[in-house]
């Protein structure tokens, strides 16, 4: 058999397309930490409620400007898809509030360890919710971020919880995205996620407003500009991640993942001079000897599923 009958592959430009738009998405994913700092003397509470108000707005120009409505109302006539993006909604504002907190009190490189934890929390999720059944390497991965939690408990006097709420939040955010599967489209999702989230950020702006004060419109042009790009700089990421997912391969999505968490983890050493005493070294190297085990199970396990299509075809 000719080794091009079994291809499957994209063209090359559009592979080259999903390597810019994913390596885009993580990039700007990673940055995000300086941005929200920049929004001082914004707190973390209303920093989120703009960031949903403005994203619902921009999601809402982004479906006037690709004539997405009649898809979005069509979601909205789907009771069940609207209830399950309703709890997406309410994963994401848990994972969002829980990192502009951790970005704005000094705490990036803990946010950066939620994220490098979270594909482990996601293999461990299809176990106990999909009941998949997950192979050595993946066992002995898991085993060793469970150390390495441990590790950095001690190392911090208590547990991270920084990080697991991050990686707990955002791995069942992901297991309902995997289950709507292809019936919502990024956008569409979005905006249903937001529009369920704009009566609780409301609320809280009000809440905000009667007491510490809001700085929208009272802490300079700048400031207000920032909170106002919150909407953009919150759905173009998301967008491009789309747009990257269908043009490259599982496994590429896997490996570059990782860009976010290791830029915030350099934002937060090198930039902000966040401690890293020994043990808590000694707890990161655990955690990406777990991710180098993981990746390492990908690779064997892409490399089998090949050759089993190969010797059937």
């Amino acid at each position: 058999m000719k080794p091009d009958s079994t291809r499957s592959a994209l063209p090359e430009h559009d592979t080259s397309r999903g390597l810019v738009y994913a390596i885009a998405a993580y990039g700007l994913w990673g940055f995000l930490p300086i941005y929200f700092i920049a929004l001082a003397p914004t707190g973390p509470f209303e920093i989120v409620a703009w960031r949903i108000l403005f994203s619902l707005v921009f999601c809402a120009l982004l479906l006037t400007v690709t004539r997405g409505w009649p898809g979005f109302f069509a979601l909205l006539r789907q009771p069940r898809i609207t209830l399950t993006m309703g709890v997406a909604g309410a994963l994401i504002f848990i994972n969002w509030q829980t990192y502009v907190y951790a970005t704005v009190s000094g705490q990036v490189v803990e946010a950066a360890l939620g994220y490098f934890i979270n594909p482990i929390v996601t293999v461990f999720l299809g176990v106990l919710v999909l009941h998949e059944r997950m192979r050595p390497l993946q066992w002995a991965a898991v085993g060793v971020s469970i150390i390495a939690v441990v590790v950095l408990a001690v190392g911090y006097g208590s547990l991270p919880w920084v990080a697991l709420a991050l990686a707990l939040s955002f791995g069942l955010y992901g297991l309902i995205k995997k289950r709507v599967g292809p019936r919502v489209d990024a956008v569409g999702g979005l905006t249903l996620e937001t529009l369920w989230l704009a009566p609780v950020a409301a609320v809280v702006i009000a809440i905000v407003g009667a007491t510490t004060g809001l700085t929208f419109g009272h802490a300079g042009l700048p400031n207000a500009l920032l909170l106002v790009a919150a909407g953009v700089i919150t759905a173009v990421p998301l967008l491009f991640f789309a747009a990257a997912s269908r043009r490259l391969p599982l496994i590429v999505m896997g490996f570059i993942q990782y860009f976010a968490p290791f830029i915030q983890f350099l934002v937060g050493v090198v930039i902000l001079h966040e401690s890293m005493p020994p043990e808590r070294w000694f707890g990161f190297a655990l955690v990406w000897l777990a991710l180098a085990v993981l990746t390492v199970d990908l690779i064997r396990n892409s490399r089998s599923s090949r050759r089993a299509v190969v010797e059937t075809a």
